[in-house]
């Protein structure tokens, strides 16, 4: 059985990635199984000097989901380099470097940084929980033109992937990527929402919004990966609300080559290896050998 997927010229040994923000440097999970187990690792967002994030509640379950505030609290690049990178380098899987900055030039030297020294780049200009910064890059054509190009250029050895933000047309957006460079693009990041707390009748969350995740925002998300498959040609990675091997399948059949689960991981460390379980048994239960079979097999 065959789960190996490729992304442009990355191989991964099965199509199942944690999403940034979600396993913290690979620390958390390696208590609970080999993370060589994975298709591949996504780092919590790196920024080029250390971030304190936002004050707390940083986290409120909703219904269906969970809003976080966290503001991209991050060791930043030089301990990242010198503490976090050589742990999870102790296992034989690919690792993306997930990057943020507040201006094209942050972003240049993280690139130039980290070039060689990871497998891939995800470039984070989506995330709703900074006041300044990625979500800018995200919701501006020319911006994210910019950006992609500059970063590309400065690549040598390591794939470059760009995360889209949900609050930009994900159509016109994916293009812009590839066209400006892109080796792959990961969607959704989370989507903006509020909480309030009755009793003192004030939002839970001092920055006010919030990022969504988990089952609530998975048909959004699916829909925007059918929008994206549907327009580029580089490969996409689905991300939002899979929990389960049945939602990653939803993500394989409308065409993503690989999936990133989040939120799953708050409530199982094990879902991300359970996922993979779940996907060689559906290839099991319907005969099917390789599971380039199943990536964009949507039946319409």
């Amino acid at each position: 059985m065959n789960l190996s997927v490729m992304i442009g010229p990355l191989k991964l040994r099965n199509p199942v990635i944690t999403a940034s923000g979600t396993s913290g440097y690979g620390e958390e999970l390696s208590q609970y199984f080999d993370l060589s187990l994975l298709g591949a690792i996504t780092m919590k967002g790196i920024s080029l000097k250390p971030m304190e994030g936002n004050p707390p509640p940083r986290l409120w379950e909703t219904p269906c989901g969970l809003l976080n505030s966290i503001g991209l609290q991050n060791v930043g690049l030089e301990r990242f380099l010198r503490e976090k990178l050589p742990f999870v380098r102790r296992f034989a899987l690919p690792v993306i470097a997930n990057i943020l900055g507040n201006s094209l030039d942050e972003y240049m030297e993280l690139a130039e940084s980290l070039d060689g020294e990871v497998e891939a780049i995800e470039l984070n200009i989506s995330c709703p929980n900074v006041k300044k910064g990625g979500i800018f890059f995200g919701t501006d054509r020319s911006a994210v033109a910019e950006l992609v190009s500059a970063v590309k250029k400065t690549l040598k050895k390591s794939l470059l992937i760009t995360k889209l933000s949900p609050q930009a047309d994900i159509k016109e957006f994916s293009k812009i990527a590839e066209d400006s460079g892109s080796d792959a693009i990961s969607l959704i990041n989370t989507i903006a929402g509020m909480a309030v707390d009755i009793e003192t009748r004030r939002p839970v969350f001092k920055n006010i919004i919030a990022g969504l995740s988990g089952p609530a925002i998975k048909p959004i998300a699916l829909r925007m990966v059918w929008e994206a498959v549907s327009t580029v040609k580089i490969p996409v990675i689905g991300i939002g609300g899979i929990m389960t091997a049945e939602d990653a399948l939803e993500f394989l059949i409308t065409g993503a080559t690989a999936i990133e689960a989040g939120t799953a991981n708050f409530i199982d460390p094990l879902s991300s290896i359970k996922i993979i379980d779940g996907i060689k048994q559906y290839m099991n239960r319907n005969g099917i050998s390789d599971i380039r079979q199943i990536i964009g097999s949507i039946r319409l």
